[in-house]
């Protein structure tokens, strides 16, 4: 064990059960005619959405499209204001700088996620829109939704740390199915929308605006009878995820309860045996420890053949946010401490065991 290499992340897939999905999707005989958005991508939404309580849910390329589109439907453009969290990946907010947003970066939580006293502090009469992030999958505090109801400001949830978790609140949330999520489609993302008018919009806007039920109905015919079966009246993207990405989203739903019991059950341990602080609830996808000397306990740690990572670094350092380091005192304290240490499926009790003896022993 000591010469083992643990991982901080590793993807989690049925590999059997994919390359069957893959088989039928693609027979010998070419029988199959779907393979980009077809039907596994109408019956992948429908699955997802029963499994987490969603009535309006869109399958797209990616959680930044899905991030990218929820912008899009607030209509977020140059130099509206949008309070965003400094502790995020960098994903959440490079969309809000193409659009020319003025972005506001608020503090953080001691678990790191965004600080509702701080978001409450920056609001003003332009505030457009919140966005928060549940980093490493823990919930964002519900006193800021009731801050933000009480503004009518309206909340993007960037949840790409949350797959396996219902959100209640937020006008958007955006999921994301990359390669190490808690369950993956290889890529890919979903976007939760909270009412009908907006979900009809949102499945234009994904494929270049055009209302593909509309060609349906007209046996893909753009024209019939010298007339036009469907128009584009507002310039959409190509977001959409194909059959593909679906069958292999499909397989791996089906485990998603298993493995996000898994990463409960490292974290427990972890939670029982640690004598350091820690950061992690939620769907435990990243399980954070708060140590002095982070760097030195970094290498004591891979010198012992376990990965670690700070995952994310704030953004305002970034030369593309400003490149300065704001004053956001919880952050400035943290930001030199926090440190992720290994929680995923291919993990196993006795390695947290030797992960929680290592650490116990550096700090």
């Amino acid at each position: 064990m000591k010469n083992a290499r643990i991982d901080l992340f590793w993807p989690s897939y049925c590999g059997k059960e994919i390359q069957e999905a893959i088989k039928k999707l693609f027979p010998e005989d070419m029988s199959n005619r779907w393979i980009g958005e077809g039907p596994k991508v109408k019956e992948f939404e429908k699955a997802f959405a029963e499994k987490f309580g969603y009535k309006y849910c869109i399958a797209l390329s990616s959680c930044s499209a899905a991030l990218e589109l929820a912008y899009h439907m607030l209509n977020i453009g140059k130099g509206d204001r949008v309070i965003v969290p400094v502790l995020t990946c960098s994903a959440t907010n490079i969309p809000l700088i193409r659009r020319g947003a003025n972005i506001i970066f608020a503090d953080v939580k001691d678990n790191l996620t965004i600080d509702p006293i701080d978001v409450k502090r920056k609001i003003t009469k332009s505030t457009k829109a919140i966005v928060v992030t549940t980093l490493g999958g823990i919930s964002i505090d519900e006193e800021l939704f009731a801050i933000a109801r009480k503004h009518y400001i309206p909340v993007v949830i960037d949840a790409a740390q949350s797959l396996g978790i219902s959100e209640e609140y937020g006008e958007y949330v955006c999921y994301s199915l990359q390669a190490i999520k808690h369950f993956t489609s290889g890529d890919g993302g979903f976007l939760i929308i909270r009412n009908k008018y907006k979900y009809s919009r949102a499945k234009r806007l994904r494929w270049f605006g055009i209302d593909r039920e509309a060609k349906i109905k007209a046996n893909w015919q753009p024209y019939q009878n010298r007339e036009m079966t469907m128009d584009i009246e507002e310039a959409g993207y190509k977001f959409q995820m194909n059959d593909i990405t679906a069958s292999i989203g499909l397989v791996n739903l089906k485990h998603s309860d298993e493995w996000l019991e898994h990463r409960k059950n490292i974290a427990s341990y972890y939670d029982t045996h640690l004598k350091c602080q820690t950061i992690s609830g939620g769907s435990y996808w990243l399980y954070g420890i708060v140590v002095d000397s982070r760097d030195e306990v970094a290498k004591k740690l891979m010198d012992k053949g376990i990965e670690t990572n700070m995952a994310h670094i704030r953004n305002d350092v970034f030369t593309v946010f400003g490149g300065k380091r704001l004053n956001l005192p919880n952050m400035n304290s943290i930001e030199n401490n926090y440190l992720y240490i290994p929680i995923n499926t291919r993990m196993t009790i006795e390695d947290a065991k030797y992960i929680v003896d290592v650490l116990n022993t550096i700090v």
